[in-house]
Parts: structure tokens; sequence; C-alpha cells
């Protein structure tokens, strides 16, 4: 099946393989069994990388195998767009509700490119859209809420057009930390330099082009339409269930990948991480029409979701895996730097208080600078003393007037 999907592009076969599984999708369940009403099956993946590394050929590619599916890019898609728009019947006059593309890839693949791309109010919508499942709309009298049980599949390019492995995800792509921890997969598709690889790549483009390359190319194991059949047969009627082994292996996973950090700062896994890995073997398992999940599904799961997602989180200041930091928006150190540096000014304001004394900002930094100084510790920027005066300020025990500062 890796083979065959999206031939013409070259290796990416971790990425092929990822994008399979939400093709598939994990197994509903039945509303008696939790207690949120209906546990989320759907599978979401962001593609983030440099240009020119065939992230929107994937998604088009996707979107052609998949049963039913909606294709939008970003910069074109508005909130309403997405979700649902109120116009008038032009023979009635009456108000109607027209679905957007969120509501109509109902049980199937909503692609998006340019993802990164999107205004604030569009992508705001996606919060509830790719948890909860439904889009609930409240416009000129009608309110109601609408099945939106889609699987997302973005794409997205960083900031500054090229990824840069110095900073982190987050800071690399220009989107909401606490809808990043909501992507079961993340996947980095770089443009690394490697000759062999670089040539391999252009032998392999050409061949799709040149007279002999056409002789010699090796036809997929299995038809793009027989692949699309099968696709909605697996959907349809493969239901596969999670065996006693299977959720031994999941704990297990589970524990691993939360102990894998170095101190109680980093986060390395959330239930977010085990609700994915639980969707994506059961994927896994319905890609060979198997009834039950077994060991090796869950083993493939967890390796699937350390080639992606567990790549993208590492802290690069630190090198060690850090979850937190795609729903907070900084790395473990960050925090601790911060945290520090807010500890230190309420120290430095509390010395001048007991002596009977304000103090200014200036005079402020100079204390604090010296102070880190003995310590033999990277004195602080503006950005850091003015984001520990400003939490001072909100946490109550200092007040600024004008260049002065009072402890409260």
């Amino acid at each position: 099946l890796v083979q065959s999907f999206a031939p013409s592009i070259y290796e990416e076969d971790e990425v092929k393989k990822g994008l399979l599984c939400q093709l598939f999708n994990g197994t509903p369940k039945a509303a008696g069994m939790s207690s949120k009403g209906r546990c989320r099956p759907e599978i979401n993946t962001l593609l983030c990388g440099d240009p020119a590394t065939a992230k929107s050929q994937l998604l088009s590619y996707a979107f052609k195998l998949a049963p039913r599916g909606v294709y939008t890019s970003g910069k074109g898609s508005s909130a309403v767009g997405l979700t649902a728009s109120i116009n008038k019947d032009p023979t009635t006059g009456d108000l109607v509700l027209e679905s957007g593309a969120l509501v109509l890839s109902d049980r199937g693949l909503c692609c998006i490119d340019e993802f990164d791309k999107m205004d604030e109010s569009a992508r705001a919508i996606l919060h509830e859209a790719m948890e909860q499942q439904t889009v609930s709309v409240a416009k000129a009298g009608i309110v109601c809420s609408l099945n939106a049980r889609c699987s997302i599949l973005a794409s997205a390019n960083p900031k500054e057009s090229s990824y840069d492995p110095k900073l982190s995800v987050v800071d690399n792509i220009n989107l909401p930390k606490n809808l990043m921890s909501r992507f079961d997969f993340i996947w980095l598709m770089l443009d690394k330099r490697d000759k062999e690889m670089d040539s391999r790549l252009a032998a392999h483009l050409i061949s799709m082009y040149a007279v002999s390359g056409m002789k010699k190319r090796v036809e997929p194991p299995v038809d793009s339409e027989l692949f699309r059949r099968y696709v909605s047969f697996a959907r349809r009627w493969v239901y596969p269930q999670i065996s006693n082994d299977a959720a031994n292996a999941l704990v297990k996973a589970y524990t691993d990948l939360r102990n894998q950090g170095s101190s109680r700062e980093a986060i390395t896994a959330t239930p977010r991480v085990l609700e994915s890995l639980i969707r994506i073997s059961e994927s896994l398992a319905k890609m060979e029409l198997r009834e039950e999940v077994a060991v090796a599904d869950v083993d493939e799961a967890v390796r699937l979701v350390k080639a992606a997602t567990y790549a993208a989180a590492i802290d690069p200041e630190t090198g060690l895996i850090d979850m937190e930091q795609l729903i907070v928006g900084m790395g473990a150190a960050k925090r601790k730097r911060n945290k520090d540096m807010e500890q230190l000014f309420q120290d430095v304001l509390a010395e001048r208080a007991a002596d009977g004394n304000s103090i200014t900002i200036d005079v402020a930094k100079q204390v604090i600078n010296e102070r880190l100084a003995e310590k033999r510790e990277q004195l602080a920027n503006e950005g850091e003393f003015n984001t520990a005066m400003r939490n001072g300020e909100q946490a109550g025990w200092c007040r600024r007037q004008g260049r002065q500062l009072e402890y409260r």
C-alpha cells in the first residue's frame, strides 16, 4: 500500500505510512462507551517543512484517494467558508443555512493547504472541529450544531520560508500553540543536503519525463481505482478491537514515553498522545482487514509517533523531548529561566521595600544583572526583564508608576 501511495514522489515512506493511517482512521466508539459522547477515531496530520518537499503533492494525492473529501487553500478560506453561512433564498426569501468545507467533508478528509496563511478567525473554529468534531452556529436566529467528523490534513510553511533547526517547531510555524497539540502527527519534511540522495532524486524525477525512463517505470502494486475502493471497503466494514495483549502494550508504551524526560519540568507525553496511539494502531490493523489489534501494530504506532511528532517536539536548547512546548510555546530551559528571573525580580523589590525605598526600572535592571553576574549566568535582556515585570504586575506584588516600581 505504501508503494502504491503517490508512487511519483520519491521515498518519504514514513510520511506516506502516516497519511495511509489517516485515510483508514481508527474505530468509532459508541456514545455509551465513553463519558464525553463520542471518542474521536479520526487522525489529524500536519505536514510542515521547507518549500519543494512535495507537501502539496501528498495532500492532493490523499484527497484523490479519500472516499469523501474537500480540498481548500488557507489563504482563500474564511471562517464562514469552513463552517456554515446563512443566505436568503431568492425565491421564498427565507434564511437558509449553507454548509462549508468542514461540514461537507463529514466522515471524510478535509485538506487545507497553506495552513499558516489562514486568518485568525478561521483558525479559531478549528479548535472545536478537531477535538469535539462539531461546528456550532448561532447566526440570524438559527442556532444549531453540525457534525464535522472529518480528518484534517494540513500543510504549512515555516515563518521564514525555510525551516530553522535552531528554533523549536512552535517558533518555526506561525500557529497557535494549543492547536499544535491537537495534531496526531506533525511531520517535518526538511530539505537535507546529501549528494547521494540528491543524485537518486534527480534520476527518479528525470525518469518520469525521459523516454528511457518511461520504459523502465515500475507500475504500482495496487491500481488507484482499486486502492480507493479498498479504502472505502475497510472504512465501511472493518472495525478492529484492541486485544488484551495490545492494551498492555499500549499502557507500557505510554508509561515509557511519559518517563522519558530527564527532569520533572519537561512533559514528554500527554493523554492526547495515548489516544493518538490507540487510533493509529487501530488504523494499522484496519489496513490489513484484521478484526483485532496486535502488539506489532502498537509497536509500529509508537515508532511512527516517535518519527513524526517526537522529532518535532525536541527542544533545540537541550536536545530533549518536551511535549509541553507544543502547548506553552517555549522550551523547558526557557520556562525555568523566566521563573528564576521573576523570583530574582521579586527578591530585589522586597529588599528595597524593607529598607523603605522605592526603586526605578533602570536600577532594578542593574541590580538583577549584578546578581546574575555573581552567579556567572547570562545577563537579562530587555524582553526577559519586561516579562518578569509584567508577570509581577499581573500577580499583584509589583506596581509601576512611570519609571518607579513599588513592592506591594
